[in-house]
């Protein structure tokens, strides 16, 4: 796992679909599903939801929470 595409997953929104403009970070499961099963895009989007779909089946979530406080607190200075 590359550490600069987890932070990508913390700074990139969804740039199409129902969650458009939303955190890839903070997709719902089942969306992250409903692309596993019918394909990820191509290109970078699609690494990122896939790699995004991993974290979030397998719960490990909290391997991109540091890299969300962190993001949070770089926003308000």
């Amino acid at each position: 796992m590359n550490p600069e595409h987890l932070e990508l997953l913390v700074t990139r929104t969804m740039p199409f679909g129902k969650y458009k403009g939303r955190l890839i970070a903070d997709l719902p499961g089942h969306y992250l599903n409903w692309f596993a099963s019918q394909g990820f895009p191509p290109g970078e989007i699609g690494r990122l939801l896939a790699l995004m779909h991993e974290i979030d089946h397998n719960g490990l979530s909290s391997l991109i929470e540091p890299l969300r406080q962190r993001q949070a607190s770089s926003s308000v200075r």
